[in-house]
């Protein structure tokens, strides 16, 4: 079978859309490889900090109180309460990273004053912040530093930023609850929706 003129012209524009496309994903690709160790793990708490923060603004004030009652949630922490925890945790994390002695109660939400939910979320803006600056020290010559303290401790500095990330990541599945039993979907399965069946 001969193809038209109009359809090798098709076929040839075709190949070019699929070489430009192949180009352009194995160069959003390169750029987008981690360069050191700070990236590596930069990346993940990049994106665990967009997700919690973005599920921390999504919950009314109102709702900052909010403690599950169906089920067993007997001692659980409030919204507010998870928010409150996970600033004060990053910055625990991040100050035995650096040697400094991390606040003291963390599991009750720490020293911090913040009440209100902009207070709140500017401690864990902050504590993200802070625990940003922390990751860009971490090189091949001091990960596997030593680091002590009763946050995750004893660890390496590798292995604290890693716990950091996971700890914003086991809180954000338990915010996820609190939404949608409030009757709200987290701002991020509102963007990228599954169609799973």
């Amino acid at each position: 079978m001969r193809l038209s003129d109009a359809g090798v012209h098709i076929v040839q524009i075709s190949r070019l859309l699929l070489i430009l496309l192949a180009t352009s994903v194995t160069t959003w690709a390169q750029d987008h490889v981690p360069k050191n160790i700070a990236d590596s793990v930069g990346a993940s708490l990049t994106h665990t900090e967009a997700r919690f923060i973005e599920i921390a603004e999504a919950m009314p004030e109102s709702k900052y109180s909010f403690i599950p009652t169906a089920g067993a949630f007997k001692d659980a922490r409030s919204f507010g309460e998870q928010v409150k925890h996970v600033a004060c945790a990053n910055i625990a994390f991040f100050n035995e990273i650096e040697g400094k002695n991390p606040p003291p109660g963390c599991e009750k939400g720490g020293p911090s004053p913040a009440k209100t939910k902009a207070e709140l979320i500017k401690y864990l803006h902050d504590s993200f912040d802070y625990g940003n600056r922390v990751l860009e020290t971490i090189n091949t010559q001091n990960a596997l530093d030593r680091v002590q303290g009763p946050y995750a401790g004893p660890n390496t500095k590798l292995g604290m930023a890693v716990v950091a990330v996971w700890h914003v990541t086991d809180h954000y599945g338990q915010l996820v609850e609190y939404l949608r039993m409030n009757g709200m979907v987290p701002p991020s399965t509102q963007r990228y929706g599954l169609a799973v069946r």
